[in-house]
């Protein structure tokens, strides 16, 4: 069958055949073939079914039509936090495989459980069957916050140049519909700020490399320029999330 390379800032090599994606693998292709199947075992549906490999070994992967990327609505942000409870609910009791390896390529704040560590707009189908997370080639252990503290900053679209209000008025949006207990709803202001820096300092430190010099050249000043926002006004996040 044809194969057709996806287009947008996707890995190097993903291609689509029919209804599925072929994508390159590598030592954690495994470790992430088990996740997902474990979600797909607890009817957690927001996500690609795993298929296995191909006669050249790249993982195969359901094929999810739909949409890609925002803006959100205040619905959507919390459709979508949602979501990500559902995903940490459905993997927290998974154990992964014991040679499982992980691309562990920003080290978390603490491991709590196996996150998807990559959940923003540019990962979010909205597909006809709802919301489907796609690229898990960041899987790894994290903690909730950590992962929560990336995908509401890239979900709620807090950046510099939104003012304070609207972009906390979407963090509770987003947060209303995760459901923070009371140790997130306590940590997760200062870990915006920290998780955006982490993702900055990982770029600078991999300059060498694509497509992480591609981003940094793109995108460093991006990152920096946020974590300075969200830490300067981690009082407007304490009170949007009560």
């Amino acid at each position: 069958m044809t194969e057709e390379p996806l287009v947008g800032n996707v890995t190097s090599g993903v291609v689509r055949v029919g209804d599925t994606v072929r994508r390159p693998a590598g030592p954690w292709t495994e470790a992430v073939d088990a996740v997902l199947a474990h979600l797909r075992s607890v009817g957690f549906r927001a996500a690609p079914r795993p298929l296995g490999r191909d006669e050249r070994g790249r993982q195969v992967l359901e094929f999810v039509p739909g949409e890609v990327g925002g803006p959100y609505s205040p619905a959507d942000l919390r459709e979508l936090g949602r979501a990500l409870a559902e995903l940490h609910q459905a993997l927290a009791d998974f154990v992964p495989p014991p040679d499982a390896v992980w691309p562990r390529l920003i080290p978390p704040d603490r491991e709590e459980l196996v996150c998807h560590n990559d959940v923003a707009p540019w990962n979010i189908v909205r597909a006809e069957r709802g919301w489907v997370l796609i690229d898990w080639d960041g899987t790894a252990p994290a903690s909730t916050v950590w992962d929560l503290a990336y995908t509401a900053q890239t979900t709620a679209d807090l950046r510099t140049d939104r003012p304070v209000a609207e972009s906390a008025a979407c963090l509770r949006a987003f947060t209303d519909g995760y459901d923070l207990d009371e140790r997130q709803r306590a940590e997760l202001p200062a870990a915006l700020g920290r998780r955006a820096r982490a993702m900055h300092d990982f770029l600078r430190a991999n300059t060498g490399t694509q497509p992480w010099s591609r981003i940094w050249r793109e995108d460093g000043p991006y990152w920096l320029a946020t974590a300075g926002y969200l830490d300067g006004h981690q009082d407007a996040w304490r009170a949007a999330l009560g």
